[in-house]
This record gives C-alpha cells, structure tokens and sequence, in this order.
C-alpha cells in the first residue's frame, strides 16, 4: 500500500512539474512567423523565417546538442489542408557553445534572437484562396541551474494562394536577406520593378507621391510618348487664338483628360491582371481613336469647328467648344499613353495590386499621368502660340494643313494592327507620298511667302525620303527569329541550348524601336547565335493563344525581353525598351 502510494505520488509529482514546466517555458520563449511573399503561386516555392527570442538567462538546446540527455530543438511545418508538396530545406541559425554548472562540457544552444529559415514547395493545383500553416517548434529551456521538461510552442501563419496571372511582391526582405537560402528564380523574379515596388512601400504616401510624379516626368523619355507630340502640336496649333491664359487652361484640360484615362486604364490593369495597353489592340477602341483624329484633322482642314453646340455654350455661360474639345482630345491620348510601360510601371502596378484598394490606385496612377503630361501643358501653350506669329491669315491656315495631315497620319498608324499584313506595310509609305505632293502641288497657300514656301518643300522632301525608305525592302541583318511555339521550346530544352524570348505587340511603339535600333547591331546579332530566338506576338492580347502565353510568363506589358537558360529555367526579363549595349550584357552573362 505504501508502495502504491510513493508511486502515485511520483506520477503525481511529474505532472505537476511538466505542468509548471510548460507554464514557464510558455513565458520565457516566444516565436513569430514570417512570410516571404504577400501572394504564393501553386506549384511555387517560397521561404519562411521563424524569430525565436528567449528571455534573458534562459536558453534553448540547438538543433544539435552536445549532450545525449538532451532534448534537440526541431521545427517542423503541418497544413490540415494537405497543401504542401514538401519542406524542402531547414536553415538553423548557428548554435552558442556555453558552460554551465550541471554539465562538464560546452553545451550547443542558443540565448535570445534566433533565426530560422524554411524553404517550402506547394503543390500542384492548389485552388486560390486562404490557408493556414501550423508552425510547430519542439524545444527544451535550461536556465544555469536546471532543464525543464521538454515543450513545443505553436504558432500560425495565414497564406494566400492565388493563381499566376496576379502579380506577387516580396515581404519581410530585411529578415530573408540575411537567410542563406534561394527559391526557383522561374516563379518569382527579382527585378527593377521589385525595387520600385520596395521604395514605394517603404516610403509614406507624401514622398510616394513625390516619386511617382517623378516617374511619370521620366515617361517622357520614353518611345511611346513620341506620337503625342505631333498630336498635341496639331491640335493646339490650329484651336487657340493665342490667348496666354486660354492657352494655359486648355492645356490644363488636356493634361486632365489624358491623367482620368490613364489612371483608369491603370487601376483596371493592376486589378485584374491584364496586359497593360490592351486597350490598344480592341477594335472598337483603335476605331474611336481612329474616329476622333480623322474629326481633329477635318477640323484643320476648315470643314467644320470643333466646338460645342451653340445651346451648350450658352447654357454654360459662353464656355469656348475648344476647351471640351481639349479635355476630350486628353482623355483619348491618355489611351494613346498607355503603352509606356516599363519597370516603373510595372512596379506601381505591383504595388495597386498588392493594396487592392481603387481609391489609392487612382490616386497613384492620377499623379504618374501628371507628370506624364506636364510637359505637354508648356507644348500646348507654345505650340497655341503659332496665331501670334506674322502674317496669322493664309499662312497659318497652311500651317494647320500640315497638323491636318499629322493627325491623319495618325489615324492611319492605329488603324493598321486591323489590316492584313499583306499590304499594310504600304499604307505609311503611299499616305507620306501623298501628303508631300499635297503640301508642294496642290496646297498653295502663303505660297508667295518665300520663308515658308521653302519650309514646305524641305517638309515634302523630309516625308518623301521616309516614305521612300519605308517602301524599300530591307536587308538589314537582324537577329535570326523564329515564331514562338511550345514544342519548339521543349526542343531547345531538351538540347540544352539558351533561350531568349521577345514579346511584342503590333501597336507597340517601343517594341519597334527595339528592331530598329537594338536587334539588328552586329554584336548583338553575333552572340545571340548561341541562343534560340523567338518572337512571341502578344498583338491580339483578347485571343485564347495570347491569353494563355501572357498567364504562363505573367506578361504584364510590352515589350517584354525573356531569358531562359539551357535548363529552361528564367534568368533575368526586361520589360520596356533597352539599349543594344544593355541586351549585350544579359547576353553576354546567360549561359
């Protein structure tokens, strides 16, 4: 009976102090979880990193104890939902060899702030939405004096999972930098976007702000601005009568139509993922841009006064027609805009989406398209200025003949994605021949001004040779393109070989600029040999092939350069134009 007593006073005893134990431990160890990303793509890997901080005087044995009596620390990572593929690798921090009383050599531990890195691999087919993660820690605390039983301590991390074609960010990067640990560069890249996207989260809206006016300037360095000067030139040549402050508020009325279409386009792109630009691929919408530089131009030409009805003017107190027709010509090159795209862009898309809020996207991309337009407030109002000039009767009118037939070339440049190829690439060369012959035979105004007539017939000149030079074939060597295609792809996989990948779109400005200038220097033609080449034509963006292109490699915009290495695995992408010492050198380091 004694016996049985001492023994149910032991387990008894046990208890009591694995209890105390674990209420203890509870209170001199706390852990925190941390994602990698704010989005996590099936079929993706990703990192998490575990902070541990133990009180002051308490440690926790290490992975790797030096005593056999006891217990290692053991992380270990448990989804109910089953959404984990594996864990691929666990990074403990390096341990502390300390001396304590109870033990006659060092112990491996770790005191204070640790830090433990997880490399995980979802699988296949996860369906989007939100799942949580268990993190489980198996330790044992020890203080100088004694070790307590051995515990564990939970925590939970919420992940989302959605699918590729939604744009991810990277989180927590100042804990992950400092972790020896890489995913698989294919499903998440770390490019210029990325930083632009880290300096626009780490700063307040105030400097955000700042920056993204700021980059909106910058924007006008760009290739796909070019059009818009000839068009806001035309426009406000011919529509002002040279009133300063009129001119100042047309301007302002441009610039706010063209910033509403922008940031709509913007915030419509970034939340729902779709190519940025394309707008400019749907036909109804290439028609109303068509539509309204074709009614601009007639508008030169004096069939008619762009202006409103005489009822609306009055109604609203004797408002001039050219201040509508300035915001309305705004908000039709806020889409004409659109394809400026590049890393900047694409990081304040980055960063709308990952907010998810409409308001802030507005806000943000309302700023970017004023500075975008800023510069086009002081062209409007200088190129307004032309009526001050002597002599304003016949030759102005001329003057704005020449606008007339700018904006018509214009329509002509838009309208061509939805005309065969087999003769569009006439369209240009035959309209240039006619408006030279137009200006030097036909339109004889302020002909007897000898200044101008000599401006015109160098103007024709200039037109015809690129009209000529646009007509005849070109034996320029360029890099050896082939169409894009899947199968091709496995092929050039499966021999090992290189790969780099242009997507481009018809209506892509820069994407030309890029086959004029950069493809075809002989360096670039040269090193590119030892790559396979393709050419992916992103154009009708609305088509199921392209669609499913542009979700595979998560194109958001164009053009975009792709880099494959002979594994098939994504080494670098640019998106925007370069230059051919820029491709040159990603050339030069992918093997």
């Amino acid at each position: 009976m004694k016996r049985l007593f001492l023994k149910i006073l032991s387990i008894f005893l046990i208890t009591l102090l694995n209890v105390l134990g674990q209420s203890l431990t509870n209170d001199v160890i706390q852990i925190k979880t941390f994602n990698s990303f704010d989005k996590i793509y099936e079929n993706s890997e990703f990192l998490l990193a575990l902070k541990i901080n133990v009180d002051e005087g308490w440690h926790i044995n290490s992975n790797t104890p030096n005593e056999d009596y006891l217990i290692p620390a053991k992380l270990s990572i448990i989804s109910k939902d089953g959404i984990i593929e594996k864990v691929e690798k666990i990074l403990y921090p390096e341990p502390e060899e300390i001396q304590l009383a109870f033990s006659k050599i060092p112990l491996s531990v770790w005191q204070g702030e640790a830090l433990i890195g997880i490399k995980i691999k979802l699988k296949n087919n996860v369906k989007p939405g939100k799942y949580n993660l268990i993190v489980n820690l198996d330790y044992q605390a020890c203080n100088d004096n004694i070790c307590l039983a051995p515990n564990n301590i939970v925590d939970t991390l919420e992940i989302e999972v959605v699918n590729n074609t939604i744009p991810t960010n990277k989180i927590n990067q100042s804990l992950f930098n400092s972790l020896n640990l890489t995913i698989d560069i294919a499903i998440y890249n770390d490019n210029d976007e990325g930083f632009i996207f880290d300096m626009l989260e780490s700063n307040g809206l105030l400097l955000s702000l700042l920056f993204v006016f700021i980059g909106g300037l910058a924007l006008n360095l760009t290739p796909c601005v070019y059009p818009l000067i000839p068009i806001t030139i035309g426009y406000f040549g011919g529509q002002s009568e040279g009133n300063t402050k009129k001119l100042f508020f047309m301007g302002l009325l441009f610039v706010l139509g063209m910033s509403i279409t922008y940031s709509v386009i913007g915030v419509v792109t970034s939340l729902t993922g779709a190519l940025f630009g394309s707008l400019l691929q749907n036909m109804y919408v290439i028609l109303f841009i068509v539509l309204v530089f074709i009614v601009m131009s007639l508008g030169m030409f004096g069939v008619y006064e762009f202006k409103l009805p005489d009822s609306l003017v009055t109604k609203a107190g004797g408002a001039k027609g050219g201040m509508y027709g300035a915001f309305f010509m705004g908000l039709t090159m806020g889409i004409v805009a659109a394809p400026c795209i590049g890393p900047f862009v694409i990081g304040l898309i980055t960063l709308v989406a990952a907010k998810g809020d409409p308001l802030f996207g507005f806000i943000m991309f309302f700023v970017l398209s004023l500075g975008l337009g800023l510069p086009y407030l002081f062209l409007a109002i200088f190129s307004g200025k032309i009526k001050q000039l002597p002599r304003a009767g016949e030759w102005m009118d001329a003057v704005k003949h020449i606008f007339g037939l700018l904006l018509l070339g214009m329509a002509l440049y838009f309208l061509l994605p939805l005309l065969p190829k087999s003769f569009s690439g006439y369209i240009m060369p035959v309209f240039l021949f006619i408006s030279a012959v137009y200006i030097l035979f036909i339109d004889k105004l302020a002909n007897n001004i000898k200044g101008f007539r000599i401006f015109k017939i160098v103007f024709s000149i200039m037109i015809l040779g690129i009209g000529v030079y646009q007509i005849i074939p070109s034996n320029e060597i360029t890099i050896d393109w082939k169409d894009y295609s899947e199968a091709k792809l496995i092929t050039s996989k499966n021999n090992g070989r290189p790969v780099f990948i242009d997507f481009y779109a018809d209506w892509c400005i820069p994407c030309k600029e890029l086959d004029h200038s950069t493809f075809p220097d002989p360096r670039v033609v040269e090193i590119s040999k030892k790559f396979d080449n393709y050419q992916a034509d992103m154009t009708s963006t609305l088509s199921p092939e392209v669609e499913k292109i542009r979700t595979k490699y998560k194109i958001i915009g164009v053009p975009t350069l792709l880099f494959l290495d002979s594994e098939g695995k994504e080494v670098k992408r640019i998106t925007g134009f370069i230059s051919s010492d820029v491709l040159l050198k990603y050339l030069s380091e992918i093997k």
